[in-house]
């Protein structure tokens, strides 16, 4: 396989019912610490406040002690939401992890969503439909320094220095999580690779990719993963437990504005990400993989690993996909990515 290819897991610090918090966080560090010892190159943390579906309400935090604790993957944020901090504290502690990983931190960003967040954080109306240009550009100024300065709107400020300084000369890498047009554009006129939900099934994330422009733009494409013995003992085991943390997950969003948010179907979800997914055997999980780098172009993708809501199958999941997907596809030589 392409030695340029990189595979992590995506740890959203899901909570499945009956698990307290400790459970939950230790959970999610000890998948990082075992996603290294399977071989994978990158974990990615997510962020959420007030809700089920995610337990980090600092991704930048959580991405810190995964530095810590791990020796040689990269690790990122997916995302640090932008519209409820300020670009350049986030820019400061970006550099600062950069600085104390040797270069093994990663930025992902995005503007989340029109939630409660807005209203708790002191967000201005407008910040979510219109104030992500202005936080992105902050945020890139600051992160190239040797210094930034606000011209506004919303963070006017004189000319400031940034520090520390980036690792090497060289800031860390920034991705934009996009889930509209408007977003892929704002990306692709920065230069920044795409961070492609779960939800996105190949032909949606390729079609995103076309749109930005630039294929070979170290885009990653964010997938569910799990494998068993069998095609159908993945799909039930799925079928059982991923509703159980889909449905009250999603039902805890709650708009700012206090309008009704519709929700997903957990079930219909669920089988829809069995679907399009390296869900079921290893024979399968491997092809269907495979579909995916060659449909996408994509040479990076991170994997929800947590799907059954125990940490011991979890981390027999990243074990497993490691060994019995990930090996043998990084052996069988470029070849494979070709379209046939």
């Amino acid at each position: 396989m392409n030695s340029a290819l990189r595979f992590g897991v995506f740890l959203p610090a899901a909570q499945f019912a009956g698990m307290t918090s400790t459970e939950v966080l230790d959970a999610t560090v000890a998948t990082a610490v075992a996603a290294e010892q399977a071989g994978f190159d990158e974990v990615w943390v997510a962020e959420h406040h007030f809700q089920s579906y995610g337990l980090c309400p600092s991704a930048m935090t959580m991405a810190a002690h995964l530095l810590g604790v791990t020796e040689r993957v990269a690790v990122g944020t997916a995302v640090t939401v932008m519209t409820t901090q300020h670009p350049v504290a986030v820019a400061e502690q970006a550099l600062l992890l950069d600085q104390l990983s040797h270069g093994r931190f990663r930025l992902g960003v995005g503007r989340g969503g029109p939630w409660i967040d807005l209203q708790v954080f002191g967000a201005p109306a407008g910040a979510f439909e219109a104030g992500m240009a202005e936080s992105l550009d902050l945020l890139l100024d600051a992160l190239a320094g040797p210094t930034v300065t606000g011209h506004g709107p919303r963070y006017p400020f004189p000319t400031v220095p940034v520090v520390p300084r980036p690792q090497n000369g060289c800031a860390p890498q920034v991705l934009l999580a996009a889930t509209s047009a408007a977003t892929v554009d704002l990306a692709a006129a920065r230069g920044l690779p795409l961070l492609l939900g779960m939800h996105a099934d190949d032909t949606e994330k390729a079609r995103a990719i076309a749109r930005h422009g630039t294929a070979r733009c170290d885009h990653i494409g964010v997938g569910v993963a799990y494998v068993a013995d069998t095609d159908a003992e993945a799909e039930s085991t799925l079928r059982a437990a991923l509703p159980g943390w889909l449905g009250p997950g999603l039902a805890s969003y709650r708009r700012a504005d206090g309008h009704p948010h519709r929700t997903r179907d957990p079930h219909e979800y669920t089988e829809h990400l069995i679907r399009i997914h390296p869900v079921g055997s290893p024979a399968r999980c491997r092809e269907r993989l495979t579909a995916t780098l060659r449909a996408t172009g994509l040479e990076r993708m991170a994997f929800l690993v947590e799907g059954t809501g125990d940490p011991a199958r979890t981390l027999d999941n990243v074990r497993r996909f490691g060994a019995e997907v990930l090996a043998p596809l990084r052996g069988t030589g470029s070849a494979l990515l070709m379209p046939r």
